[in-house]
């Protein structure tokens, strides 16, 4: 695989592992599948009600802990620093291992507007050592930097939805300007259509590949960690294989020129958009 995206003092693999639809012993058996393809980066969340399977998945996988970097996220409706400290050590505990490597705030939710207590809840859980690295999700640049100015400690990734007819390239650049990670949701457009635009399809015959994996490639291309999530184990080896594609500077500028001022998946834009 590719080298490692490294920001300040976390690193992660250039494709990491949507877990959002494992669940139960099924779960456990399409996460161990996605081990044995070279997954390490697993994305979870508290309301996905699957850090129980991603966890002992991981303590059974036969693997070394420390090569995992699990990942969940503090729903909206516990953003109270008393409700956000006792959620985080629910997933720790959920997850039956002794620490969550990576801890996101799942959304904003800035007319709830309890973030930075939220924020506060993560950064006490890190020096408790119960996670290794805090960050968000979904947060627009006025909300991290109130989040740096208010506590003096900036996330050290935002994950973000971020597929061709939504490239979010200013958020790409402010990230990347801080040293955050960006890491892309539904990074094949979950259904939209993205994957079967002609220019994307055309770039992935010039590749002799899909057009899924031309997607997952110049997400790397951009320095962007996709987290696509896939049953099928040939499926999931075929993603991950995809950081090893080499993209044109040209073929990923057309596939960047796909955006659309339109191109969210849905009505979440989170300056306004509450998740609980």
């Amino acid at each position: 695989m590719t080298a490692s995206l490294s920001f300040s003092e976390l690193s992660l693999p250039p494709i990491g592992f949507g877990t959002g639809r494992a669940h139960g012993l099924a779960g456990i058996e399409s996460l161990h599948s996605a081990f044995e393809a070279g997954y390490r980066l697993l994305d979870s969340a508290f309301n996905y009600e699957n850090e129980g399977t991603v966890g002992r998945a991981v303590r059974t996988a036969g693997i070394p802990r420390d090569e995992f970097i699990v990942t969940s996220k503090l729903p909206g409706r516990r953003h109270a620093r008393a409700e956000a400290t006792f959620t985080i050590e629910e997933s720790l505990f959920r997850t039956g291992l002794d620490h969550i490597d990576l801890y996101l705030i799942h959304w904003p939710n800035p007319r709830v507007d309890k973030y930075v207590e939220a924020w506060e809840a993560l950064i006490d859980a890190r020096e408790r050592g119960l996670i290794r690295h805090i960050g968000v999700s979904n947060f627009l640049p006025e909300h991290i930097e109130r989040l740096e100015a208010e506590t003096g400690v900036r996330p050290v990734v935002n994950q973000i939805e971020l597929h061709p007819w939504f490239p979010q390239e200013s958020a790409v650049a402010y990230h990347r300007e801080r040293g955050i990670v960006t890491e892309a949701w539904s990074p094949l457009g979950r259904g939209n259509g993205v994957t079967a635009d002609p220019v994307i399809e055309r770039i992935a015959t010039g590749h002799d590949v899909s057009p899924a994996e031309i997607v997952l490639a110049w997400h790397v291309a951009r320095g962007v960690v996709p987290i696509p999530r896939s049953a099928s184990p040939e499926r999931q080896r075929l993603n991950i294989a995809a950081a090893h594609i080499e993209l044109s500077t040209e073929e990923i500028a057309l596939i960047t020129a796909l955006g659309r001022p339109d191109g969210r998946l849905g009505d979440q834009d989170p300056a306004v958009y509450e998740e609980f």
